[in-house]
């Protein structure tokens, strides 16, 4: 029997009491007490991975479909700063985590013993709480239970806003041991510190006042405006509640429960791309719920646009990225408090009619056009993913362009789940995201570019054997597309431009997909429908090409812009 085993089932036991149900790990030795507690309590599933950085964006998948914190465990040296791309994206995109790093003990510090690098916050300012306990050591085992609880409230927001939290603990030899009697937790089964609501960060939360919400309707009364949601948003059904009562058009992601046919300007890319539609009637307030959406257009527009935003911000956040936000309040209870200052004989603007009317337009535009292409284009897979998911189906969607042509391209669907890891932007650990919200018993579609595909694709060992339905759609255009939409396509010399930014791979993506015993075909809508039908873990991959995207992409923003003139 050792401490650091009664210590470690300890921590789970306690982490069981406050409702964790999942854990994450990948292989390796300091570890072994606290992977060893998880695997031995048969109330936690416990999912390996081959890699560290997979591991961890699993844990952040399974974390950002359900709103509740995995564990993520690793062993010491490298291993521990394989989680760092994860625990960022958690903190940008206020997902819980729990990040256990395993560390040698004090004496082993600083003497060259192999893999030992300084793991004291490893990271930094990103997480909610950190601790280091030391070497496990049964006469402060009383303070275990308070640890293991602490550090799930803190997941979940106690502290402003959820997000990951870091516990380093160190163990010494012998690393398999028995666990002794366990310290004394709650009665009947309760965590040793519980969290007074189910919303996170209910403790921290400030609503909006009676008085501000009443200066702000003084503001914005009879005056047209534009309502912009991104994920985030804490009360969807309230915004489109009051676009519809105010009459003012929403510009909404899919992340942000808003995007609703016949409600929410689904082409709004296209359209201020457009001259003509930009010289009508303009909104003099902007009012932005949420994180920033992926569209630079519409950034651009509101950075130039003559009106008064109003951004309403979560606990701990600040949504401004054109630093021309006059007024920042809080979001908790806005949009309600806003529709209650709204008179039963308030006359709504016509804005919202007018910008549907164009929108209408624009998608007829888009779907003309893009019928006349006999070969596969990548805003059209995007369309065919959108329309052809179930109702309920979980979308995870990469950054670079697949998140952009969802945004400008996909239906209006309010019925799926989408999921992107936005935080910070990256394209890492998609995969294992993918796989980690699959895990929480989500039928679910990634939509990843090939690049993105690669950087994650050692998260498709054993990922077959998995117990998750999960399709795979992979735009492989050989290299990264989104670069032949800046400037350096043009002003830098075209080998500089391949060799720097192109960087065509000339992967087999089928054939590497097969290789993981993973079923894999060329793209088709038929085998996309047949595959939302099927269980188990499939990749379909739509072969394009960056630089015909380029003039489609141009295509369709001319189009719209002719059936507006």
């Amino acid at each position: 029997m050792t401490a650091g085993a009664t210590f470690c089932a300890t921590l789970v036991d306690e982490w069981i009491r406050a409702g964790i149900t999942e854990a994450f790990a990948a292989p390796g030795s300091r570890s072994t007490p606290l992977v060893l507690a998880l695997a031995n309590d048969k109330r936690i599933r416990l999912h390996m991975f081959h890699d560290e950085r997979s591991a961890s964006f699993a844990a952040l998948g399974h974390g950002v479909a359900t709103g509740e914190p995995a564990v993520v465990t690793c062993t010491s040296g490298t291993a521990a700063a394989h989680f760092h791309a994860a625990v960022i994206e958690a903190d940008l995109s206020s997902v819980p985590m729990i990040v256990c790093t395993t560390d040698r003990p004090p004496e082993l510090i600083g003497i060259g013993a192999p893999q030992t690098i300084d793991q004291a916050r490893l990271f930094g300012s990103t997480t909610r709480f950190y601790c280091e306990p030391g070497v496990p050591d049964a006469a402060i085992s009383d303070a275990w239970r308070s640890m293991g609880a602490r550090l799930v409230v803190e997941a979940l927001g106690a502290s402003g806003q959820p997000g990951p939290v870091h516990a380093n603990l160190a163990f010494r030899d012998p690393l398999v041991g028995e666990p002794h009697e366990l310290p004394a937790g709650r009665p009947h089964g309760a965590a040793w510190h519980q969290w007074p609501t189910a919303l996170p960060g209910a403790m921290t939360e400030v609503a909006a006042s009676d008085d501000l919400i009443q200066e702000l309707w003084s503001r914005m009364r009879g005056l047209p405006g534009v309502i912009v949601a991104g994920n985030g948003t804490t009360d969807p059904s309230g915004v489109l509640q009051l676009s519809r009562r105010l009459g003012w058009p929403l510009l909404a992601d899919h992340q942000s429960g808003c995007r609703v046919e016949g409600q929410s300007i689904a082409h709004f890319e296209s359209l201020l791309r457009s001259d003509t539609f930009r010289q009508t009637e303009q909104p003099a307030v902007v009012l932005r719920f949420g994180r920033t959406l992926a569209s630079k257009t519409l950034s651009q527009w509101i950075d130039v646009l003559p009106a008064e935003i109003i951004a309403a911000a979560a606990p701990g956040e600040w949504v401004d990225p054109e630093r021309q936000s006059s007024v920042v309040v809080p979001e908790l209870g806005l949009a309600k408090g806003l529709l209650g200052r709204i008179p039963q004989d308030y006359r709504s603007d016509t804005l919202a009619t007018q910008w549907l009317t164009c929108d209408d337009l624009a998608a007829d535009a888009i779907s003309a056009t893009l019928a006349g292409y006999p070969e596969v284009t990548e805003p059209d897979v995007v369309r065919s993913v959108v329309d052809g998911l179930p109702a309920g189906a979980a979308l995870m969607v990469a950054s670079s362009m697949p998140v952009r042509d969802l945004e400008w391209f996909g239906a209006n669907r309010r019925d799926l789940r989408v999921f992107a890891n936005r935080g910070a932007n990256g394209i890492d650990g998609l995969i294992a995201s993918s796989i980690g919200v699959a895990l929480s018993g989500a039928r679910t579609t990634l939509l990843i570019g090939d690049v993105a595909f690669l950087h994650d694709c050692s998260s498709l060992v054993i990922a077959s054997r998995r117990p998750i339905d999960l399709t795979i759609v992979v735009i492989d255009n050989d290299g990264g597309g989104i670069f032949s939409f800046l400037p350096q396509a043009t002003e830098v010399p075209r080998p500089v431009f391949e060799e720097l930014f192109g960087t065509a791979h000339g992967v087999d993506l089928i054939a590497l997909a097969k290789a993981q015993g993973i079923a894999a075909d060329p793209w088709t809508v038929e085998a996309f429908q047949r595959s939302q039908k099927q269980g188990g873990v499939s990749i379909l991959v739509a072969k394009t090409n960056r630089d015909d995207n380029v003039i489609v992409h141009d295509a369709l923003h001319e189009a719209v812009d002719q059936a507006l003139n």
